[in-house]
């Protein structure tokens, strides 16, 4: 059998590009390049897609489950692996509770149909409120504001970046993340053509990133200070009265007069102290902001990962309503994913259900803080966290205070994880399960078309024949069945999440299957595996779908899979607000009584300026966090753990390039190779993200030849956005030493 051609969807980062595998014989992927006839992607691709093929084969993944003895890991049977962790989990909860078993998800879980379709039933099944993921770390500040402005934590406007005229960025760079919670694929084409149109790109961030350095304009900010600077920006168009009364928005917006007030103390000659941003730069930023025809804001992981990362997220979608471009063409806008039911949340949004056990965190959409669940597992006492399963997460290279949570997972009764590889944080689980290779694994992005620039949908199905090992989905349900105690056929999971969901879209008004059987629908759904036929389910009930019939045109599985096997583009955005907005008032909440009151912390900042060196994160093209550092072509040329700094604090310290620096913080020490570099701004070092692959125990051959060092050892884990829960990982107040 010769080489033949699959397509699918890259599943490496949040960008959706489509690729064009080359097979051989025996299913191993010998070429990847980027797939022209995909409507979103147009082959496009960077190098982390372009070497699927070796992530794909890497001889490190793991191949069938492995339990922990006193030796190590050693190989199981599928049977036995699943039967250690019935037994233990169902141990410990007979004895703990419930309670005493945790969960952690983290980023690939968004990359895959079962991670969004399983996790929360495993964790619904367990009955446990120690939930935890990697939202904490990046995006949850995004997730608080959107419920309290719009009501649905999950309604996040995104820019329209094909329209727009005037797009502002702060603490994000695409050209090297490929774009966070803005899905788009080409996002340094994306960029180009706003220029070439004429219009204008600005940066804001502590670094000239490759982003800022392709932007009309470049504006250094001192890390953490962001919020200080949108409040400026606020109070600029406050006072000189450049609000601009969208039509669209007339009588859809509370909280206009309380926001005014609030920004009365913030000018921006008062705040550029704090920011180092001149005053009169920032006025200008607000009046270009103001008078631009199509205009966005857009914030991203550099601005939730502070202390105020609430109030950046509110303050950015606040700028995009004063301005008259939220959910405008051109604008801030709201996606309209394929899969997603047309009815609006009902639940009113709100935070702190329940707390943390150790330190009274609040819960927020469902989770706690993973920087608190090192206080979880090690603080004695009822409800003390003794089991843990994670899902394709490394935490112990993501969470902050990364070292200490290291030891905390060494002293669990008992840890599951389902993952491709033992890594820092798997080597301490008892039973590995790892889900089948890249190509043989379904792949439709539920959660990342919620961001996407333009209306887009595409199934892929497996490029290679699964090999009788279970499925990433099958796994999940197994562990959801352990869980709940039940013994039965696993498929009775899906099968009461099908039934649930169709009687309730029978019994809703307005629902293209109200008043039919849920019976005769259910015997609709598409032939594939459950989790596809639940994906069958939801895209016939979204906003684009047949209705189960109702509409003969309408989108279905079926049809997504053999008549647009390269996606289907569904359109430019298209204004929502009266579909997305749920909020109790039914309008849109600019000033939520939860900011207003945080806004004293501002205050409290205001009056004494931070000195000394602070510590930021870096993105790295050829990196997606802690995951691809196994990859040989990915850890050469630009992509290396180095600590950057500006040359006159290198010079001051006496620290020339290739010299070994100390870095100390509150948490820890490590030392890391000076870089020293105009790029970041002075009084700032720059660490890259994931790194610090030296642990023993761990099966990652090319990650180990290139360890790094983690940054995550340096950072705190008792400072939090307490809005959001998020670590803060940018900011950090460290001393650099020479070595």
């Amino acid at each position: 059998m010769g080489d033949r051609t699959a397509f699918r969807t890259c599943p490496l980062c949040e960008a959706l590009c489509g690729l064009e595998l080359t097979l051989d014989g025996s299913g191993a992927v010998t070429g990847v390049r980027g797939d022209k006839d995909d409507p979103f992607s147009k082959g496009y691709i960077c190098p982390k897609g372009a070497t699927l093929g070796s992530l794909d084969g890497d001889p490190d993944r793991l191949t069938g489950p492995l339990v922990r003895d006193e030796g190590g890991h050693v190989p199981a049977t599928w049977e036995s692996a699943f039967g250690a962790a019935r037994r233990e989990i169902g141990r410990l909860i007979a004895r703990y509770g419930t309670d005493s078993v945790a969960v952690y998800a983290g980023n690939p879980t968004g990359h895959s149909i079962a991670g969004p379709l399983y996790t929360e039933a495993l964790v619904k099944a367990l009955g446990t409120r120690n939930h935890f993921s990697a939202s904490t770390t990046d995006q949850m500040p995004k997730h608080v504001s959107s419920g309290h402005m719009f009501g649905d934590p999950h309604a996040i406007p995104v820019p329209d970046l094909d329209r727009t005229d005037h797009l502002l960025m702060l603490g994000a760079n695409p050209l090297e993340s490929n774009g966070s919670l803005c899905s788009a694929p080409d996002f340094p084409g994306r960029l180009k053509a706003i220029q070439a149109r004429g219009g204008n790109v600005t940066v804001v961030d502590p670094r000239r990133t490759r982003t800022a350095a392709l932007a009309n304009e470049h504006v250094f900010i001192r890390p953490g200070t962001d919020a200080f600077l949108l409040m400026a920006l606020v109070h600029t168009l406050f006072a000189e009265e450049l609000i601009v009364a969208a039509e669209h928005l007339a009588g859809r917006v509370n909280g206009l007069d309380d926001l005014r007030a609030l920004a009365v103390d913030f000018p921006p000659e008062r705040v550029a102290p704090v920011t180092g941003v001149p005053a009169a730069t920032a006025r200008r930023i607000a009046r270009e902001l103001a008078g631009a025809r199509r205009a966005a804001v857009y914030g991203r992981v550099g601005t939730c990962t502070q202390s105020f990362g609430t109030l950046n997220s509110w303050l950015v979608d606040a700028l995009n309503v004063l301005t008259g471009n939220l959910d405008r063409p051109g604008g801030a806008m709201f996606p309209r994913p394929a899969h997603a039911p047309v009815h609006r949340r009902r639940r009113p949004f709100t935070t702190g259900r329940w707390r943390s056990r150790v330190r009274g965190l609040p819960e927020v959409n469902g989770e706690l803080p993973v920087a608190t669940l090192a206080d979880e597992i090690e603080t004695p006492g009822e409800g003390r966290v003794r089991a843990l399963i994670t899902i394709g997460g490394n935490p112990v290279l993501s969470a902050p205070n990364g070292a200490r949570l290291d030891r905390a997972l060494a002293g669990l009764d008992f840890m599951v994880s389902v993952d491709p590889y033992l890594n820092e944080t798997t080597r301490h689980a008892h039973v590995v399960l790892p889900p089948p290779r890249p190509a043989q694994t379904p792949h439709y992005d539920i959660e990342l078309t919620r961001f996407a620039v333009r209306d887009y949908a595409r199934f892929s199905p497996p490029a290679v024949p699964p090999d009788g090992r279970p499925s990433e989905a099958d796994l999940l349900t197994r562990l959801a069945m352990i869980a709940s105690g039940a013994d039965g056929d696993p498929s009775a999971l899906d099968e009461t999440i099908i039934t649930s969901t169709l009687k309730r879209a029978a019994a809703l008004t307005g629902s293209p299957v109200h008043g039919r059987e849920p019976d005769e629908l259910r015997k609709m759904l598409d032939t594939g595996t459950l989790a596809e036929q639940r994906l069958d389910m939801m895209l016939r009930l979204g906003p684009y779908g047949d209705g189960f019939g109702a509409d003969p045109s309408g989108l279905t599985l079926t049809r997504l899979r053999s008549e647009h096997p390269h996606g289907l583009d569904l359109g430019a955005l298209k204004p929502r607000l009266d579909e997305v907005l749920c909020t109790t008032s039914g309008r849109v909440e600019l000033c939520p009584s939860t900011f207003a009151a945080d806004v004293g912390r501002l205050h409290a900042a205001l009056a004494g300026p931070a000195s000394g060196m602070v510590l930021i994160g870096r993105r790295q093209l050829r990196s997606a966090n802690s995951w691809l550092h196994n990859v040989p072509e990915l850890v050469d040329g630009s992509n290396t753990c180095t600590l950057q700094l500006n040359p006159a604090d290198a010079a001051h310290l006496g620290i020339a390039a290739g010299d070994t620096v100390r870095v100390v913080s509150r948490t820890g020490t490590i030392e890391a190779v000076a870089e020293p570099t105009d790029t970041v701004m002075p009084g700032v070092a720059s660490l890259p993200h994931g790194w610090g692959h030296d642990r023993p125990g761990t099966r990652a051959a090319v990650a180990a030849r290139h360890a790094g060092v983690s940054a995550n050892a340096v950072t705190d884990d008792r400072e939090i956005d307490p809005l959001s829960g998020n670590a803060v990982f940018n900011g950090v107040p460290v001393t650099l030493e020479r070595g």
